[in-house]
């Protein structure tokens, strides 16, 4: 497993924030997509990339920048020359386990709050776990939760607006606390919907039963009740399973798994083999 320490940041670049806009209503939690251009004009990005944000900060343990890696969650373009990224972000807080004590993410707020025009540093680009497969008969189950929708909204894209002719199934679970904190699937912005008519596309959301008491997603619960065309899916050899989301989501779709193969052990058979293929990838934080 590669830890955010084994990223190289020496390689910068200065990118201006373009726009921002909150994907997420009043009251909920907040999470926003950043349009930023590249003022380096030999940086270049792709989809299956991610890319980090430095921010100066003074740590307890005398760091004296914080780094985090972020994945494109549309296609990258050119303006000018110049490369354009899109990223999500979400504003987050954690609670120290020891003190009690809230404390606001670094780089989480430091995105959240800047406006159009500003400057920001930004390191990579850095190949993601997970590629969209050559192949356009490959078929692909896409496990998101909150803004682990960023990678898979580009892969999306990618594939019914610049590839021609996919052939294979692309299903996409997306969990979240609510309806409303879907980026590109809820009231606010609904961009996903676009692509409901494809014959080969479907999206399956699941939402926490009951959010104000911190209940789990009930993705794996969503899952299984698709259990048939998974099972049927998991059966061929040319089926991608990618997951991007919280490292608490894996024990849940580790058990849903087990359930839709009959047992533990059926699915970690199943597992070891898309591993050792290639055919499984996670991007977990």
């Amino acid at each position: 497993m590669t830890h955010i320490i084994d990223y190289p940041t020496d390689q910068k670049y200065q990118a201006e924030v373009i726009s921002s806009q909150r994907l997420t209503p009043e009251g909920t939690d907040e999470i926003r997509e950043l349009i930023l251009e590249v003022l380096d004009d030999d940086f270049t990005c792709a989809i299956n990339n991610s890319f980090g944000v430095l921010v100066n900060s003074a740590g307890m343990f005398g760091n004296t920048f914080h780094h985090r890696l972020y994945s494109v969650s549309d296609l990258p373009s050119k303006e000018n020359g110049k490369t354009r990224i899109t990223m999500l972000v979400k504003r987050c807080k954690f609670l120290d386990e020891f003190s009690g004590e809230e404390y606001n993410g670094i780089c989480s707020n430091y995105l959240c709050d800047r406006k159009e025009g500003e400057v920001i540093t930004i390191t990579g680009p850095f190949d993601l776990a997970f590629n969209v497969p050559k192949d356009n008969s490959a078929n692909m189950i896409l496990i998101g939760m909150g803004t682990g929708i960023a990678p898979f909204r580009a892969f999306i894209k990618h594939i019914y607006n610049t590839r021609t002719g996919w052939r294979g199934k692309v299903r996409l679970f997306y969990g979240a606390k609510t309806g409303l904190e879907m980026p590109y699937m809820n009231e606010e912005n609904g961009d996903l919907k676009n692509y409901y008519d494809e014959e080969t596309f479907k999206a399956f959301q699941a939402i926490s039963p009951r959010p104000h008491w911190a209940d789990p997603v009930a993705l794996d619960a969503a899952m299984v009740e698709q259990a048939e065309e998974i099972l049927e899916m998991l059966s061929m050899n040319n089926t991608y399973v990618y997951v991007a989301g919280f490292e608490k989501v894996r024990d849940n779709l580790n058990r849903a798994f087990a359930e839709i193969l009959g047992s533990k052990e059926a699915w970690e058979s199943r597992k070891a083999e898309l591993v050792a293929g290639g055919k499984w990838a996670e991007v977990i934080y």
